[in-house]
């Protein structure tokens, strides 16, 4: 918790109780269904919690605005993002029905009323969005092509509705395959911690 404290220091009370109660409420639910591997959940706010804050570093998304998290596993990065950003509403979607499950439960217990979920594969999802957040789930050019459709096309934010894409490692290739403007943030920019010198947030637009 103090390395979230570290890097946004200006939390509300609200904010700071939901991040606490993260830990013991994904270690419970681990032990029955497990959505991260038993190794990493020692490391969840690290990996998993302020990995997904890299989002919120290179974005405020502004009130009313809708995000779609594709393959959101046990809820990354669309539970912590709904939480720094309660005016904003996320969709989380995941193919594997007890992943949604745990999604369920942890949403519910942190009273997050801006969150919904679905256990439903990208290529199924008709809605449109302002972004789509996802965390590696496969190749950019594969996952461009599942949900370009899905994108509104007005704005109501600083940057160009699109994509947010974490992921680690050299993506000159898969950018340029991807068949979309692109930006990249290295999060080493923003995190000193080693685990974030090799990953990044793309933002992607058409």
């Amino acid at each position: 918790m103090e390395l979230i404290l570290k890097y946004f220091p200006d939390l509300t009370p609200w904010q700071t109780s939901c991040f606490e109660a993260m830990q013991p409420l994904y270690k419970e639910w681990n032990s029955a269904i497990n959505v991260i591997s038993r190794k990493d959940i020692e490391h969840l706010y690290e990996h998993h919690i302020l990995h997904s804050l890299g989002i919120a570093r290179v974005m405020r998304f502004a009130p009313g605005t809708s995000v779609l998290d594709v393959g959101t596993g046990g809820g990354f990065p669309g539970i912590p993002l709904a939480v720094m950003f309660p005016e904003v509403h996320f969709h989380l979607i995941d193919s594997i029905g007890k992943k949604i499950k745990v999604v369920d439960a942890v949403a519910t217990t942190l009273g997050l009323q801006n969150v919904t979920s679905e256990q439903c594969r990208a290529e199924q999802i008709t809605g449109k969005y302002d972004f789509v957040v996802s965390r590696a789930v496969t190749s950019l050019p594969e996952f461009t092509s599942w949900i370009r459709k899905n994108i509104y096309k007005r704005n109501i934010n600083p940057l160009h509705n699109g994509i947010f894409y974490l992921k680690g490692g050299n993506l000159t290739e898969e950018l340029k395959q991807s068949a979309a403007k692109y930006q990249v943030y290295h999060l080493n920019r923003y995190f000193t911690e080693e685990f974030f010198e090799t990953k990044s947030v793309i933002h992607l637009w058409f």
